[in-house]
């Protein structure tokens, strides 16, 4: 059965979960965390989001993310991507870093906000490493605490729900911190335990957005998404397509990647021609030899057709 397409509107909260691939380690250093922080202050001043809490685990990441006008697919393929080319970069690895798409779980803001921050700054505890969230140094707990500045966290509109001003509405935040820890694991903040488990909030709520996803239009997939899907069907790595290389497969597969680009995706033979550092005008004739050649070899126009699919059924996934 085919997942269900993400939900978007501007103001959306989400709790997102990204993991390692296979449980793989995504921070071995405190650069990379400092290095993830600084990705997530671009995005926010780029895509217009806000972060209200986070925590940074060893081999996967908890946010709370409230989108704006651009959906949160975007958000994160950007982010996820641009902190996997740094990792590998500084580790000297090629590949995946994350274990397949980011799970996103729509939260309702009103009544379930607080709650949610506090769930992910208790993550740390659930799990045994410390006593307390004020001894994790990778949550966004000492942020509310006035411990520790970081001026792109979104603060205030948990806060706010407590008190008006802010020494008391951190005493207030701390306890209710307190008060959460005994619950554990909690399903509903996972998808579990609702009528849709792509969704966390009352009824009212619940029937609410599915209303407004009844006409979700197709997101077609940016310009990372496009290469993956062309490099892992050539069983490639992404990288490989920048490689100055003349071997003829990899050459077949960068004229893929570019008919992709013109056929499925919403980026630009420009971005692409960008990031292969290689001239625009010859990425086109490419796929010109390619179209012509497609009609008398019948292995190339299957390529196409099952490439083809495999793009409209990301942009499915994604709407």
């Amino acid at each position: 059965m085919a997942r269900k397409s993400r939900i978007h509107y501007p103001g959306a909260l989400y709790h997102v979960m990204l993991r390692g691939n296979d449980g793989a380690d995504v921070f071995t250093e405190d650069e990379d965390r400092y290095r993830f922080f600084l990705l997530l202050q671009e995005g926010i001043e780029r895509f217009g989001f806000r972060v209200h809490a986070f925590c940074l685990m060893s081999n996967h990441i908890h946010l709370a993310l409230q989108v704006g006008e651009i959906p949160l697919s975007r958000i994160m393929q950007n982010l996820s991507f641009r902190y996997t080319q740094w990792f590998n970069w500084r580790t000297h690895k090629k590949g995946h870093l994350f274990q397949g798409r980011y799970k996103a779980i729509l939260v309702e803001e009103d009544d379930y906000l607080l709650q949610l921050v506090a769930y992910l700054h208790l993550n740390p505890v659930r799990a045994g490493m410390t006593v307390s969230p004020s001894e994790y140094a990778w949550s966004s707990h000492r942020v509310y605490m006035g411990e520790v500045l970081i001026p792109w966290l979104s603060c205030v509109p948990t806060l706010s729900q407590l008190a008006k001003k802010i020494k008391p509405a951190r005493r207030l935040f701390s306890d209710f911190v307190v008060s959460q820890q005994g619950l554990g694991h909690r399903k509903e903040f996972h998808g579990a335990r609702s009528k849709d488990s792509r969704i966390f909030g009352e009824d009212n709520f619940l029937n609410e957005v599915l209303h407004r996803a009844e006409d979700l239009p197709l997101q077609r997939p940016d310009l990372r998404v496009t290469l993956e899907i062309v490099a892992k069907y050539f069983k490639y790595d992404v990288e490989d397509l920048r490689l100055p290389s003349q071997n003829q497969q990899i050459s077949q597969m960068r004229a893929f990647a570019a008919w992709a680009i013109l056929e499925c995706s919403n980026a630009t033979l420009t971005e692409l021609g960008h990031w292969l550092s290689r001239d625009v005008s010859s990425l086109s004739s490419a796929v010109r030899r390619l179209r012509e050649k497609a009609k008398f070899d019948v292995s190339l126009k299957r390529d196409m057709v099952a490439l083809r699919e495999q793009l409209v059924k990301f942009a499915t996934l994604q709407a």
